[in-house]
């Protein structure tokens, strides 16, 4: 069989010529041993492709003896039980996803580009989100000796269009709830913006009366949201218990059980499009549209809110002042500021 790769020397530098297309690539040596044990890989590779993936699987094998028998289900697994919390039940969550199931006993080696895009195919926007977060796990932790889809060759993403609860849509939601609890619960997620599980879970002590605040670890990322409340807030926090959880019905709920009962709301008062986070989105574009700081708008939120960068780059509709107006109103504070 005729070789496809030729060997030839320049300036001492030994080089191989694909006969095929005419590119010539340097080989990096000077010693012809070494030339020729390359050349005669590079030729093996093209007249024996399978036989070399097998090579190729023996060697990795020597630095991972779990590589011929790894499959993606264990890679879910592994990443599965490394979660903690919320993010640990999204995920136990995420990996059922039946269009999975075509990869979840392939081993991780025996894996193509067209096992990938067979499940994106057949899967939503969430099957692109968690198999993106699936493989790029197997191929931090070496588990792969090459990705299976190069960056640039994933679908994008596209999520649907979200939105946030408008005050007429709010009102109809509180407008046949009878329970006071439920209430004052959809209430404060109008006036704190907090995320469904977060407010669930408020306490008595997360409130400091004094300085009108409240503060409490967020459920999700673990960082400390910080809000201050008014005289309307202050009155619905009264009328819940002074010690313990605010909602202690709803405190031990599931996020998703929550979430039918609000749709179960929504349907009744013929509602749609919107979800318990939707309170969020609202809370974030009413601060935008009222001037509040982002800063402030994200350390009520809880730091790095996407809610508070949706809003503040392009949701809430804000009269923004000419700046040579806005100067001459404010002359003497930009005067002041000049001097210093």
């Amino acid at each position: 069989m005729k070789n496809r790769f030729n060997l030839f020397q320049r300036s001492g530098v030994f080089y191989c010529e694909d006969t095929t297309t005419g590119k010539q690539t340097s080989l990096r040596t000077r010693d012809r041993a070494d030339a020729v044990r390359l050349l005669h890989v590079k030729n093996e590779a093209m007249h024996q492709p399978a036989m070399n993936l097998q090579i190729a699987q023996v060697y990795l094998q020597h630095g991972d003896p779990g590589l011929a028998t790894r499959t993606w289900q264990d890679v879910m697994t592994q990443i599965a039980s490394s979660k903690h919390g919320s993010t640990q039940k999204r995920w136990q969550a995420a990996v059922k996803d039946k269009a999975l199931d075509s990869i979840r006993q392939r081993r991780l080696i025996e894996t193509n580009s067209e096992h990938f895009l067979a499940v994106l195919k057949a899967g939503a926007v969430a099957t692109n989100v968690y198999l993106r977060r699936i493989h790029h796990f197997a191929v931090a932790m070496h588990w792969l000796p090459w990705p299976v889809l190069p960056k640039l060759h994933w679908p994008p993403i596209q999520f649907q269009d979200k939105r946030a609860i408008t005050l007429e849509e709010h009102r109809k939601i509180l407008a046949p709830e009878t329970d006071a609890a439920k209430r004052a619960y959809y209430e404060l997620l109008w006036h704190l913006g907090a995320a469904q599980t977060d407010m669930a879970r408020l306490t008595a002590e997360d409130i400091d009366w004094q300085q009108k605040t409240i503060a409490y670890q967020r459920c999700k990322t673990g960082r400390t949201a910080l809000i201050a409340f008014g005289e309307e807030v202050a009155a619905l926090l009264k009328t819940l218990p002074e010690k313990g959880y605010l909602f202690p019905a709803l405190a031990e709920v599931p996020e998703s059980r929550r979430a039918r009962m609000f749709s179960r709301r929504l349907k009744s008062v013929g509602i749609s499009g919107v979800t318990l986070h939707s309170y969020r989105y609202a809370w974030a574009e009413r601060a935008k549209a009222a001037g509040y700081p982002e800063r402030f708008a994200m350390q009520a939120l809880g730091q790095s809110s996407k809610a508070v960068h949706r809003a503040y780059a392009k949701r809430a509709e804000v009269t923004l002042p000419a700046l040579e107006d806005y100067g001459r109103d404010n002359g003497q504070t930009v005067l002041h500021l000049a001097r210093n």
